[in-house]
């Protein structure tokens, strides 16, 4: 029985996706595999998991992960939204899949991946009110099912129901005024579960919870299923539900992906939002100790329209309290109000952290589920289940009781909706007559909940600390075209990922001046008169400086796709303003690249990570290629059909070589494919591979040390290091020696924090001190790039740290490439702790980014900020870039 696999392009990177014959078998799961440098996750009481580097839970080996990412072109989506079904019900036959073996689920008795599809297959057979889609497949391959149950629809209805959900949210007067859409708008419901692969039990219940509603004749039930539609999602994350990982096969947490789009789980997840467009959602995760229940505590997103999500939101809270609490589930626990902890005993609580948990649980950045699908408009609650693991998983028992509070939440939830959808609905439908129409935000705060119509019991828990910041939305954002333009890839890859989200963006159909900025006709723009506002605006705008509004963060403070995706986006007047010019809507983002026609020289500007995904495929190609100091690439004759390729496959415009340009090939460096050695985690492997380096190894130090003598390190064969997490080897040892030879021989050392830093200074490459920031301090930075820097053909303005270090005493050949700026963090969560030495007022003017070179011509280059952190820097990634090909030209 055969895998097949085809390439899909994922977030950027190119994964491979398994499509299987008839009967076929999925590979042996991949073991999970500690990756050095990275240290174990102990689950937080939160049960969203650890604050910093969730893919330290790796599912999958370091190699296989870059066979994962390995590069491909990249893809031009129109949007993300997936194709629904004409009527109802929808009932294609599932392919049925052997049974894994090992399979985690066998340890506690849940329900196996390989279980989901015959169940299915019989409840589709037995009832007209299920149906089921695939709505993508993992990271391995294995399918996403969406399950609707309703009652049947005809192709009339259901075309019906599609115009009635389209026009609440592109028309939304309309649909506030037409009394049929209100009368028979059937309501979407979404049920989701374990997006964290190891937190099984919300599955079980969604299968119980739909089989119960596939045969019930309970008047209520009948009813519900008339006026709504349930949607369920039921796992994920199956490859995560297989392994016992909270993590994908990627090594990376979906539920940490929603804006970056790196796995294929998280674009399920986007475009399945999309094309629902719930009235309510929820997702299942755990473990809490005890059933908790969202909304969440401070600091709340900006561009929330939270006096729309926070009435109904903790009404449904509390009523599944009660529901809960009063079905007095055998083995549940109870939340006591008085001490914060935990009992057996029925106090009458569950724990809802709007109400019990004043800072720390937030609902602040739209990387999580819940999060993000409250841009669609939809009320949302991320919900914890209470029995932890014993070990790798829970117990058949506690997985009992998990499962029964599971399906009590979901049945106490939908009951709410089915109550309330009403006044819910004309909710949805104002949040987008905002957007559509420009409003102006009014941020939620302290002074004016009184006057927030609809369910009140919310209202006695907000205070000060919950006050939203206030947002200055612009009329629109304008991504230039031409020498404005740091980075045309980059910027054609923003505007491809806003279009994934569905916000919507279009072009200059003139030249146009706002503000006394001349843009080029065919400039990007997005116009915030849109219904998705919100979800634009946090996508783009910078956000906020929040240190000083809650003690600590549980995730990260800032994501901003303008100002750390490498392109130029500049914010154009208020959103009270008259619209900008003409602007085309655009679906997909044009193809421009070309390569002229007899020249025996072309050359391509290398500024962002789709560059240097052409440069390497040029290279891979074995193409002539040299890289100048002013940013261009330049290709030789005989590698014009590799450009060739790469116009196709890369989108990339070349353009003839002047007989200067070609004369002054004499003295640059013809490059090379690069082989890289990486010390480093998932985020190196994957970040690498996504800008198109695909010769990596890892290389631990222990493997130095054990193969030192035979020349079987690693390292034999590599043309530079990369670091990204520990990679020490003691002085006097066999290994440290055969490192020292291979630097003196030409290899460069490239990487990021402490780790590289101190490898860098061991062999001589560099030197001074590095000073660490507050471990949780993370955010947007100014930064200053020094003239005669790398980094200066293409420089960028803002970085991302999580943590920063910087660089002091800098020795003799060693150079500031990019320094913090005076005023250091822009946007995010960046306090000093302790004597107050690690906060932004100390990195304030010091080294960022270093280099150095040492007398036999090896480079490095150390980066104290974070330019690989969960893919999500692009701008950053190409700097990496550009530094690992410095260094490598250094011998």
């Amino acid at each position: 029985m055969r895998l097949l696999r085809s390439i899909a392009v994922i977030g950027g990177v190119a994964v491979a996706a398994a499509s299987f014959t008839s009967g076929a078998a999925f590979a042996a799961p991949v073991p999970a595999i500690a990756v050095p440098g990275i240290s174990a996750v102990t689950e937080d009481p939160g049960g969203r998991g650890p604050e910093r580097d969730p893919g330290s839970e790796t599912s999958t080996s370091f190699a296989d992960l870059v066979k994962l990412a390995k590069t491909g072109p990249a893809a031009k989506a129109t949007a993300g939204a997936i194709d629904m079904p004409t009527s109802y019900p929808f009932q294609p036959t599932l392919t049925v899949y052997p049974a894994d073996s090992p399979d985690a689920t066998d340890l506690n008795q849940t329900i196996a991946f390989s279980e989901l599809a015959p169940r299915l297959n019989q409840l589709m057979a037995e009832s007209d009110r299920v149906s089921t889609q695939l709505v993508g497949q993992s990271t391995a391959g294995r399918d996403l099912y969406l399950v609707t149950v309703t009652a049947p629809e005809s192709t009339g209805e259901t075309a019906r129901q599609s115009k009635w959900r389209d026009e609440i949210r592109t028309a939304p007067a309309k649909a506030a005024s037409d009394p049929q859409l209100a009368a028979e708008y059937k309501t979407p419901i979404w049920i989701s579960s374990n997006i964290h692969g190891n937190e099984w039990e919300g599955t079980d219940a969604a299968m119980q919870f739909i089989e119960q509603l596939a045969v019930s004749e309970d008047p209520a039930t009948v009813a519900a299923l008339e006026d709504h539609r349930l949607y369920f999602s039921l796992t994920l994350n199956p490859d995560g539900r297989t392994l016992a990982t909270r993590a994908t096969s990627l090594s990376l947490d979906a539920n940490r992906d929603m804006v970056t789009l790196t796995t294929p789980e998280a674009r399920s997840f986007v475009a399945t939002a999309q094309a629902l467009q719930p009235l309510y959602a929820a997702d299942f995760h755990g473990y809490t100790s005890v059933l908790q229940v969202e909304p969440c505590g401070p600091p709340h997103g900006e561009n929330y329209e939270y006096d729309l999500f926070i009435p109904h939101g903790y009404a449904a809270a509390l009523q599944v309290e009660a529901d809960v609490v009063a079905a007095e589930i055998p083995g549940n626990t109870y939340y006591d109000r008085a001490t914060g902890g935990v009992t057996n005993t029925n106090t009458g609580n569950i724990k809802i952290p709007y109400r019990d948990t004043p800072s720390g649980w937030d609902d602040y950045p739209p990387i999580f589920t819940a999060q993000y699908a409250a841009f669609h408009g939809a009320v949302t609650s991320t919900v914890e289940l209470p029995r932890g693991r014993t070990g790798s998983t829970t117990t058949p028992a506690n997985a009992v009781i998990n499962t029964a509070v599971a399906k009590a939440t979901m049945e106490s939830m939908v009951r709410y909706v089915t109550e309330n959808s009403d006044v819910m609905l004309a909710d949805q439908i104002e949040s987008f007559r905002r957007g559509l129409t420009g409003a102006p935000k009014d941020s939620l705060t302290a002074a004016d909940v009184a006057a927030v119509p609809g369910p009140d019991q919310w209202k006695e828990h907000w205070d000060v600390a919950d006050d939203q910041d206030p947002v200055q939305l612009p009329r629109a954002y304008v991504i230039p075209l031409g020498d404005a333009q740091r980075s045309t890839s980059d910027a054609e890859a923003l505007v491809d990922t806003l279009l994934f989200h569905g916000i919507e963006v279009g072009t200059l159909a003139r030249t146009t001046t706002v503000g006394g900025v001349t843009y080029p006709a065919g400039s990007f723009v997005v116009d915030m008169h849109q219904p998705r506002r919100g979800l634009a605006n946090a996508l783009l705008d910078l956000g906020t400086d929040i240190s000083g509004k809650v003690p600590s963060m549980y995730d990260i403070s800032a994501w901003s796709l303008a100002y750390l995706w490498g392109a130029t986006v500049d914010k154009v007047g208020s959103t009270t303003d008259a619209a900008i010019g003409a602007v085309v809507p655009l679906h997909r983002v044009p193809q421009d690249g070309v390569l002229p026609k007899k020249s025996a020289y072309v050359a391509f500007d290398v500024a962002g990570v789709e560059d240097y995904r052409a440069l390497n495929s040029l290279l891979e190609a074995e193409a002539p290629v040299w890289l100048l100091d002013d940013g261009r690439a330049v290709v030789g004759e005989a590698g014009l059909s590799a450009a060739a390729k790469a116009v196709v496959d890369y989108d990339i415009a070349f353009e003839a070589v002047s007989a200067a340009d070609v004369a002054a090939l004499d003295e640059a460096t013809e490059l090379e494919q690069l082989t890289i050695a990486v010390a480093g985690s998932q985020d190196d492997a994957l970040a690498l591979a996504e800008l198109g380096f695909t010769d990596i190894t890892r290389v631990t130090a222990a493997d130095v040390q054990n193969g030192a003598a035979t020349g079987t390190t690693g390292l034999e064969d590599a043309d530079l290091l990369w670091v990204g997490s520990s990679f020490s080897l003691a002085a006097g040892s066999t290994g440290r020696t055969y490192v020292q030879q291979w630097v003196d021989a030409g290899g460069s050392i490239v990487g990021r924090t402490n780790q590289a830093f101190a490898v860098a200074s061991t062999y001589g490459l560099v030197s001074g001190s590095v000073v660490a920031g507050n471990g949780s301090g993370n955010g947007i930075v100014d930064v200053d790039t020094p003239e005669g820097s790398i980094f200066s053909a293409h420089p960028q303005d803002a970085s991302f740290i999580y943590p920063a270090y910087w660089f002091t005493n800098l020795g003799a050949g060693t150079t500031a490439e990019v320094r913090y700026a005076d005023d250091v963090l822009l946007a995010g969560h960046w306090r000093p702790s302790g004597a107050g030495t690690n906060g932004p007022a100390a990195a304030a003017g010091q080294a960022a980014v270093i280099s150095g070179e040492s007398a036999s011509g090896s480079r490095a280059v150390v980066f104290g900020t974070s330019p690989f952190f969960r893919t999500h820097p692009k701008g950053a990634m190409s700097q990496a870039a550009q530094a690992i090909f410095w260094a490598a030209a250094g011998d």
